[in-house]
């Protein structure tokens, strides 16, 4: 033992003495593999200060995280730079690598910069775009730089300053013959192995894209940028490719599906305020829903039976892999999400949008608003949202997150609604506002804290399914406390409220768990019975309406945007929407899901599979007649998700402008939270006694004091940890 002891002795210091010892570091650098391994090495540990520094290590959460994070930069670096080996003149070999260090570090270091400003990375579409970069650059004069940043670059002064001094002189010596396929061999096995763990740890991560830094984490920023750049090359040449001539059969497939106004709706709200109130992974089976004698949302059920409220209980979610993104979207834009992936991710920083912010500001003179508790970063909302034309966005870096006031997926709901008045109020109205609330996020997890303890909830075997109701009693109640403040402040009277749900939130994989407390035999539970599970709530709350009622229609998320804008007295015709006013006597009861099955009142087509509705059985052997209705749907369904993926796709929205409707012009929006309290405050003082904001009309004064909230966070101090995880939009995993 002891013989093995001194030999690894013997061994460290002979290591120690002939490579890492600073006696030898001229010697190295005055060879080629030598100064390639300083090179490789400087870069990796350059790449490593910007992910600790600036980055925030990535937020990384677990043991895997951090392997990868401090794997990723070798693997593509030594293969990067291995290229340079198999360069035989040694003028040019000096040269190359030199001027590809010099690169790769002016890359890290502007997203750095960039970092800094918009807690963001680079994609080759900022790079590339005039107006992106030129706003960037003014951002990047105004800001502090760290004291570190010389750090990036001495590596680089000190070898050019060692080469003039002739301390280091060009080796005239190759590398032996199969040297060079060697180290890149060792580089694309670090990498494989790399990428092969990522996919492991986070599958789909490729085809998926959510957070750019969820992207970093696991893979690196060289292979981030390398895949940013080939997807963004190749969305280019779809859209090289699209006509006018295509999005002309567009606009005639959707002047045929139009679905005429209901005069008895059409107007109904006009002038009013918009809140929309997203209510996270909520489900219609949860309305008038009781666990153990009590209702599980009894705010929400009252204002699901109000006579003020048009509520829908045959109402679906239509999202993809897309998920809340994709319900954004369609509630905006009244297109589909993207067969594969996300729309927000994917096509979000130079898509063509004609959505409700830019149709409501231009033809109704509405201000605009997104709030959220997460990062600003969070599906690209905070690319997507200027493309759409939103003038505020409102997200997570705006609030207090540290302590318990955040979950792992943001700012808890009750703080959410009431951190948000300082903003909400300075809005001139009417406005179109959008909450994105959190808490009811799987897992589902609450603080005791925040908990009703006189609410009990189920027993089910399934933490996942008992917690659920958890969590869907906390929404209720957080919406219960801002529909008061909206009363206390005034706002109620003039503002039309939408609440809907984005996605399921109890999964397939759970249904046995949760049969029993919905009366079915989970034994039983069909194809059927999963896709009744993909209802969500849709309602319209209208205050001073009379003949609110519950309307059994069927449709879905696509069709929000048309009977919002109806109600608003906006007419949809001249615009490109794939969905019908659900209000219209002529709008179709065939609800598309994005994977091309279909749902109506009568039938269903799941997974290749006919079913009849109203019996929940199996339809084996159709009529010949019937089979022709099943064809001609599913020709329809196929038809109307092939349009909006060529629109989309293609971005043939460039093709047209409707009547009235301008371009969105990006520039003009600054998301900064420095940027949004002078805007909003520089409006009030500009209009004066013109102005129509809240904050106005209370005399200039705040109306935050009426906001009464029982979030036993709410006057915690500020510390200098946080629960928030900027990561994957769809990861399910719990972490604590």
């Amino acid at each position: 033992m002891e013989f093995m002891e001194n030999r690894v002795k013997k061994t460290l210091k002979r290591f120690y003495s002939n490579v890492l010892s600073p006696k030898n570091w001229i010697r190295q650098l005055n060879t080629r593999l030598g100064i390639f391994t300083w090179v490789i090495v400087a870069l990796t540990l350059k790449t490593i200060l910007a992910y600790g520094a600036d980055f925030e290590w990535l937020h990384v959460q677990d043991p895997i995280q951090v392997v990868l994070m401090l794997l990723n930069p070798v693997g593509f670096t030594i293969v990067l730079f291995s290229l340079t080996l198999f360069i035989k003149p040694k003028q040019l070999y000096y040269g190359v690598l030199i001027v590809l260090d010099a690169v790769m570090t002016l890359l890290l270091y502007l997203n750095v910069i960039y970092f800094r400003e918009f807690s963001d990375f680079m994609s080759v579409n900022t790079m590339l775009g005039y107006n992106t970069v030129n706003q960037g650059g003014k951002a990047a004069g105004a800001i502090a730089f760290g004291i570190h940043d010389f750090l990036f670059w001495i590596d680089i002064v000190i070898l050019i300053a060692l080469f003039l001094a002739r301390k280091i002189r060009f080796d005239n010596e190759l590398l032996p013959r199969f040297k060079p396929f060697k180290i890149l061999t060792i580089g694309f096995f670090i990498l494989t192995t790399n990428l092969l763990v990522a996919d492991i740890d986070r599958p789909q991560l490729l085809t998926r894209q959510f957070d750019r830094e969820y992207m970093v984490k696991y893979l690196g920023l060289g292979p981030f940028m390398i895949y940013d750049g080939i997807n963004t090359y190749q969305t280019g040449q779809v859209r090289k490719s699209a006509t006018p001539e295509e999005f002309t059969q567009v606009k005639n497939y959707i002047q045929k599906h139009y679905a005429n106004i209901n005069p008895e709706f059409y107007g109904k709200a006009k002038g009013k305020n918009v809140i929309v109130i997203h209510l996270e992974s909520f489900q219609q089976m949860s309305i008038d829903r009781k666990i153990n004698g009590q209702e599980v949302t009894p705010f929400l059920n009252s204002i699901y039976h109000s006579k003020s409220t048009i509520a829908f209980d045959n109402f679906f979610h239509e999202v993809g892999q897309g998920k809340t993104s994709d319900a954004e979207n369609m509630l905006e834009t009244s297109t589909f999400g993207l067969p594969q992936g996300s729309l927000f991710s994917k096509l979000g920083n130079d898509q063509t949008f004609q959505a409700m912010p830019s149709i409501l500001g231009q033809r109704a003179g509405y201000s605009s608003a997104v709030f959220h508790g997460n990062l600003g970063t969070f599906w690209n909302r905070n690319n997507v949202y200027k493309h759409m034309g939103y003038q505020n966005w409102v997200s997570g870096d705006y609030f207090d997150l540290t302590g318990q006031k955040a979950t792992t997926w943001g700012l808890k709901d009750k703080l959410l609604f009431k951190e948000s008045v300082p903003y909400l109020e300075n809005l001139q109205q009417p406005f179109y506002a959008k909450y994105l609330t959190v808490t009811n996020h799987t897992p589902y997890t609450l603080d005791r804290e925040d908990r009703d303890p006189n609410f009990v909830t189920t027993n089910s075997g399934s933490k996942i399914v008992d917690n659920y109701f958890v969590t869907n009693h906390y929404l209720d109640q957080s919406v219960k406390e801002f529909f008061n403040y909206l009363k206390a402040s005034g706002l109620y009277d003039n503002t039309m409220v939408v609440l809907y749900g984005d996605h399921y939130g109890i999964s397939n994989t759970d249904a046995k768990y949760l049969a029993p407390i919905l009366g079915k035999d989970e034994s039983a539970w069909s194809d059927l019975d999963n896709a009744d599970l993909q209802r969500v709530p849709f309602m319209v709350h209208i205050p001073g309406m009379k003949k609110g009622y519950i309307d059994h229609q069927y449709g879905g998320e696509i069709d929000v945007a048309p009977t919002v804008e109806h109600l608003l007295g906006v007419s949809t015709q001249r615009y490109i929407q794939f969905g019908q006013d659900l209000l219209s006597k002529q709008h179709s009861d065939v609800v598309a899901f994005r994977n091309k099955d279909w749902i109506t009142s009568d039938y269903a087509s799941l997974s290749d599979r006919y079913w009849d509705v109203k019996t929940n059985e199996i339809i084996t052997k159709p009529s010949p007649k019937l089979q022709k209705t099943f064809d001609h749907i599913q020709s329809n369904v196929n038809e109307k998700l092939a349009m909006s993926d060529n629109l989309n796709q293609k971005n043939l929205l460039r093709f047209y402008k409707p009547k009235g409707f301008k371009e969105v012009e990006v520039s003009q929006f600054d998301y900064s939270k420095r940027a949004t309290i002078s805007r909003l405050k520089k409006q009030n003082v500009v209009l004066g006694k013109t102005s129509t904001s809240l904050f106005a009309k209370n005399g200039n004064q705040s109306t935050l004091s009426k906001y009464v909230t029982d979030a036993p966070e709410a006057n915690d101090e500020k510390t200098d940890s946080t629960r928030l995880l900027p990561r994957n939009a769809d990861d399910w995993s719990q972490i604590e």
